[in-house]
């Protein structure tokens, strides 16, 4: 087997990498370990800044999210008992969020590829990378049907999270350097069979630990509270979980609208960061390279400004001979990458209990949720960081 862009996994990364490439005419396959339906079936959240809508749009992928995502000009910081909202669009001249889910945009995304032809191996496993130092890396894999293949390619990219293969093909020794915190809280997140409870995300700060209320659909919420990462959701039921939400939020007379819960989880917060992004004719992108705490909402957008820099740094590359984009990549991702990670901790760390903390902490943590809601200059760093810097 042969092309020019071998990709290892078809999450955002991987999907939207292959896509654009598509559009400037390079060739690449596409090596998945799970099958089509898992991926579309795996539910989670997506907060989509101003640039990820408008790269999707650009590519023909935003036909269905222009017509089912929730277009928020704001969001609200609610604490002390009381609502402040940050006027997203007024704050970040005129730049919004849209909300959308990450497996919504890995639907959209599949169905385009498949549509124009691209070449996705599902259920193959990737088992080596070979010679990534040489002119002509190499990707073997396991067929689902038991075949051992070897892709032959000019270049590979590496898309397949923090538990493939990809980061460890990186020499840790002498190359790759791991940058890695976990906090001592996790998130309990649920989805519920219930009405929207506001127009716009809810960003909550409370004694008992953060909360956030987020809309799936119309008839679907998200939600999610701080919680003991080794928590077991066994030991919440419906009701303990309404009430913990409903004590967390209140305020200026506000009430959760409640509903079935039909699934419930605990994700757990951390930060981890690899330099660099590159090793040879390997480049990694998305979670195979970085993780941010999900208060940020910046995962999927950071994935989708790798492949932003990585797809043209390879189309340059193709055009005219120039390996000085590639060589520059790791750079220019990664000055977003750390960016993100600050606002990604400022915002974990102004929103959450800590169970060391004390009331000198608590007090502090008030007058920076103050002074973010009364400073415009404040109240514009966050809402420029929220919306997401240009892809440029």
């Amino acid at each position: 087997m042969r092309t020019q862009v071998g990709i290892i996994g078809a999450g955002p990364a991987g999907l939207l990498l292959s896509h654009m490439l598509h559009l400037f005419g390079i060739d690449s396959v596409i090596i998945e370990s799970r099958t089509r339906e898992a991926i579309e079936a795996t539910i989670r959240a997506g907060v989509l800044e101003q640039s990820t809508v408008d790269l999707m749009t650009e590519i023909g992928a935003g036909e269905r999210m222009e017509r089912e995502g929730f277009v928020h000009h704001g969001f609200e910081l609610r604490f002390a008992g009381r609502s402040h909202r940050i006027n997203l669009h007024d704050l970040a001249n005129g730049r919004v969020i849209t909300v959308y889910a990450q497996h919504e945009v890995l639907k959209d995304l599949i169905a385009l590829r498949l549509r124009t032809g691209a070449e996705i191996h599902f259920e193959a496993r990737a088992t080596g990378l070979v010679d990534i130092t040489s002119d002509r890396p190499k990707i073997r894999f396991i067929t689902k049907n038991g075949e051992a293949r070897e892709l032959d390619c000019d270049f590979i990219a590496g898309c397949d999270g923090g538990y493939g293969i990809s980061r460890g093909s990186v020499p840790e020794s002498h190359v790759r350097k791991d940058y890695f915190r976990v906090y001592p809280f996790g998130w309990f997140g649920i989805l519920a069979k219930a009405p929207p409870s506001a127009d716009e995300l809810i960003y909550a700060h409370h004694d008992r630990g953060f909360a956030l209320i987020s809309t799936r659909s119309p008839d679907v919420q998200r939600m999610y509270f701080q919680c003991d990462p080794s928590e077991s959701v066994d030991n919440w039921s419906d009701d303990r979980i309404w009430n913990e939400l409903q004590a967390r939020t209140v305020g200026n007379g506000f009430q959760l609208k409640q509903g079935p819960i039909f699934q419930k989880g605990i994700i757990p917060l951390r930060s981890f960061v690899c330099e660099p992004m590159q090793h040879g004719r390997l480049f990694l992108a998305g979670d195979a390279a970085h993780s941010v705490p999900p208060t940020g909402a910046k995962g999927l957008n950071l994935a989708a400004a790798d492949v932003h820099v990585l797809a043209r740094a390879l189309s340059s590359h193709y055009a005219t001979g120039s390996t000085d984009p590639l060589g520059d990549y790791s750079r220019t991702a990664l000055r977003r990458v750390w960016r993100a990670q600050h606002f990604s901790w400022w915002m974990t760390s102004m929103l959450h209990r800590f169970h060391d903390g004390s009331e000198f902490d608590l007090r502090r943590q008030l007058a920076e949720l103050d002074l973010v809601t009364t400073s415009r200059a404040a109240a514009t760093t966050i809402a420029e960081s929220y919306v997401g810097m240009p892809l440029t």
